[in-house]
């Protein structure tokens, strides 16, 4: 296979990332595949896929223009797996004027949607595609309230949409990074055809 992945390292929980895309990679039997840290837009055009993590989406947004990154990764033809405030960066629009997103998937995100961080919560949640529910770790969550034809929701509670995936990029409100459970990072290697 020789799959690899790349996680955004400007900001946000990238080691827990890195961690779980390498449990997934020895799952599916990839011994020569890697996960590797991003920090310069000229090793992005080297992967097949990238990960956003969450983390603070205005610093992020920010951080991924002043490393001159916004063309690298808006030209990627690579599959883009993004939790929290990967999901607010990905978005077509958002309701924070401070983010500038990517506009990479067609869906319109309300960032913060819960409040604060005492607001933050763990639900057991079903996902399409998978058989058994997802136990989903919500922190300072943003939703998608709004998506068009070509995304596709994937999970959804009462306050919108929490998973979604448009072409090869998956979105998550929650962080599938912070639990043993490694089926969403599977499912997105494999819509890759990995």
């Amino acid at each position: 296979m020789g799959v690899r992945v790349g996680v955004l390292s400007l900001q946000g929980d990238v080691s827990e990332h890195i961690s779980a895309f390498r449990r997934t990679l020895v799952s599916m039997g990839d011994d020569t595949g890697c996960v590797v840290a991003v920090r310069h837009a000229k090793e992005i055009p080297l992967l097949d896929a990238l990960a956003i993590p969450g983390g603070e989406s205005t610093t992020i947004s920010r951080l991924i223009d002043k490393n001159s990154m916004r063309n690298a990764i808006e030209r990627f033809d690579g599959g883009i797996f993004a939790t929290c405030a990967g999901m607010v960066l990905l978005a077509r629009e958002v309701d924070d004027t401070r983010v500038r997103p990517l506009g990479l998937m067609d869906m319109e995100v309300a960032r913060n949607a819960f409040g604060r961080q005492r607001e933050s919560f763990e639900a057991i949640i079903p996902v399409k595609g998978l058989e058994d529910p997802y136990h989903a770790i919500f922190i300072r969550a943003p939703v998608a309230t709004a998506t068009g034809a070509a995304a596709e929701p994937l999970a959804s509670i009462d306050a919108g949409i929490v998973a979604i995936r448009e072409g090869r990029h998956m979105a998550f409100s929650f962080h599938p990074e912070l639990t043993p459970d490694i089926r969403l990072h599977r499912m997105f290697l494999k819509n890759l055809g990995i």
